[in-house]
C-alpha cells in the first residue's frame, strides 16, 4: 500500500519497523599484578640471642706499594683494563680511517666555495666599474 502524491510515491506501513538491536560487549582487560617489595626499616636489628650468618669479606682490590711516596696505588681489575683497551683501539681505528675521508671532502668543499667567492667578487668588481662609468663626471669650478 502506498500514497500517491503526484510524482512521488510514499510507501505506508501498517505497523512500525522493529527497533534495531545493538549487541554490546563490555571491554575486557587484564589487570596488571605485581608482588609488593618489602623494604625493612633502617633501624632494624636482630633480636637478642640470634646469631647472624658469617659474611665473607670481599677480596681486597690488588694494589701496588709506592715506596718513595709511601702510598698504596689500587690496580684496576682485568675487566676494566679490557674495556678501556677495546674503547681506545676502536677510537684510534675510527679516527685513523675517517681522517683521510674527511680531509678529501674538506678540500673539495673549500675549492667549491672559493670558486663561488671568486665569481662573486669578479661580478661585484665588474658591476662597480660599470656603475662608475655611467655616473656623470663633475668638474671642479674653483
Amino acid at each position: 500500500m502506498s500514497v500517491n502524491l503526484g510524482r512521488i510515491r510514499v510507501p505506508t506501513s501498517p505497523e512500525p519497523l522493529p527497533p534495531m538491536r545493538i549487541e554490546f560487549k563490555p571491554p575486557e582487560a587484564r589487570i596488571p599484578s605485581y608482588t609488593p617489595m618489602v623494604i625493612p626499616p633502617s633501624d632494624l636489628e636482630a633480636p637478642e640471642g640470634v646469631q647472624g650468618e658469617a659474611q665473607e669479606e670481599a677480596p681486597s682490590a690488588p694494589s701496588v706499594q709506592l715506596p718513595v711516596l709511601d702510598i698504596q696505588m689500587p690496580l684496576p681489575t682485568a675487566e676494566v683494563v679490557a674495556t678501556a683497551t677495546y674503547a681506545a683501539v676502536a677510537a684510534v681505528a675510527t679516527t685513523t680511517l675517517a681522517t683521510p675521508l674527511f680531509d678529501q671532502i674538506k678540500k673539495k668543499l673549500q675549492k667549491f666555495l672559493q670558486g663561488k667567492i671568486d665569481k662573486w667578487k669578479e661580478k661585484r668588481k665588474k658591476d662597480s666599474s660599470e656603475n662608475s662609468k655611467k655616473l656623470p663626471k663633475i668638474k671642479n669650478t674653483k
